[in-house]
């Protein structure tokens, strides 16, 4: 007898056509995938379609995804993909950060209560350095601080080798460091992200 992931069922009927299991995993997944497609596109009509072209892509392709494997990383991938072509059409980078990211970020600072006003410069600041990151870069940032997504599930999404993820989120780490040096309004800041 095969072995699910929780998923499996929902994939199972979604095969069969049940429009009901996509209307289940689409409350299951939405809340994440709009935030990565947003995050990427920094464009909430851009982030909306997408999310939708994930789902309908879940749908016309469920007969190809295994119901013993979780399916967000799948999701993501579709969502990320996606997010790099409206990118490329667009033909203009856009800031691929959300206030998630920042707060994934800045809470690797060590603030104290008197600082919060200090924090908001500390987020923008943090906001202008990410947009300057290539956006393969940017795109490894946001799944791992605003998704808080592990660095092996990251290089499943993206079809790297997780080393490349963990070169990418060192350079990241190494140039909002150096970017942020001295314009950070805080005390003392813990550089290491993790």
């Amino acid at each position: 007898m095969a072995v699910y992931h929780p998923d499996g069922p929902l994939i199972l009927r979604l095969r069969a056509g049940d429009v009901d299991a996509l209307g289940e995993l689409y409350k299951r997944y939405k809340t994440s995938i709009y935030r990565t497609a947003l995050a990427i596109t920094r464009d909430q009509g851009a982030a909306e379609d997408i999310l939708q072209e994930s789902f309908l892509r879940l749908f016309t392709h469920a007969h190809r995804i295994r119901p013993d494997v979780p399916l967000h990383p799948w999701l993501y991938r579709v969502a990320v993909n996606l997010s790099y072509k409206w990118l490329r059409k667009q033909q203009k980078q856009q800031k691929a950060t959300s206030d998630g990211v920042l707060e994934g970020l800045a809470a690797s600072f060590h603030f104290l209560p008197e600082q919060w006003i200090e924090r908001r410069e500390a987020q923008e600041a943090i906001r202008e350095a990410i947009t300057q990151l290539p956006l393969g870069h940017r795109v490894v940032v946001v799944l791992f601080y605003l998704e808080e997504l592990s660095l092996k599930e990251i290089a499943e999404i993206l079809r790297i080798p997780e080393g490349t993820v963990k070169s990418r989120l060192h350079y990241a780490r190494r140039f909002l460091r150096d970017t942020l040096e001295g314009r950070v309004p805080v005390g003392e800041i813990v550089y290491e992200f993790t």
